[in-house]
């Protein structure tokens, strides 16, 4: 998949099944969160700097080639 360099937004990521499927299985908590529909714009450079105080370094390399994969 074409990440366009981490400036694909959450929404473009959440619209396909395949990339959705790799946040539902990874990070299912944040899938239910209320705040996720209001996430839709943020890139996914954004969305990997706040992640990083909250998610190990490693978790986020693998998420990201897993999506470069699909």
């Amino acid at each position: 998949m074409d990440l366009k360099h981490n400036k694909i937004t959450v929404g473009e990521l959440l619209d396909n099944p395949r990339s959705r499927a790799v946040f539902q299985r990874r990070f299912p908590m944040v899938m239910k969160h209320p705040l996720l529909g209001a996430s839709r714009t943020v890139t996914l450079e954004q969305l990997i700097s706040f992640a990083s105080a909250y998610i190990p370094k490693h978790v986020i390399q693998d998420t990201l080639q897993e999506l470069q994969r699909l």
